[in-house]
This record gives structure tokens, sequence and C-alpha cells, in this order.
């Protein structure tokens, strides 16, 4: 199998590396950003609860 493999280049491994956490990054804070407006906290005495609770207490 070492022979049929194209094993990336250095640069070419960290340039995935950096493009992974990125992306990773930016996925985990868009979970955390809905996660918060939604208010999914858990906990039903907390104070916020999210853009959604607020939208419910209003009606």
């Amino acid at each position: 199998m070492v022979h049929n493999v194209s094993w990336p280049t250095w640069k070419e491994l960290q340039s995935n590396t950096i493009i992974v956490m990125v992306a990773s990054v930016i996925i985990s804070l868009l979970i955390f950003v809905m996660d918060f407006g939604f208010g999914i906290t858990g906990d039903s005495k907390s104070a916020w609860k999210g853009a959604m609770g607020f939208l419910y207490g209003m009606f």
C-alpha cells in the first residue's frame, strides 16, 4: 500500500490542518450561537430562555 498512496507534502499537511481547525471553530461557534439563541440551557429556572422563549412568552 505504500507504493499506491500519494502522501501529502509537509506544506500541504499544514495548510489542510489549518483549514480543518478553522472550520471546526466556525462550526462550533455556529452551534453555540444557535444553542444560545434558542435558549437550550437545560435549566428550566434560567433567566434567559433564548429568542424562541422570548417569542413564546409574548403570546
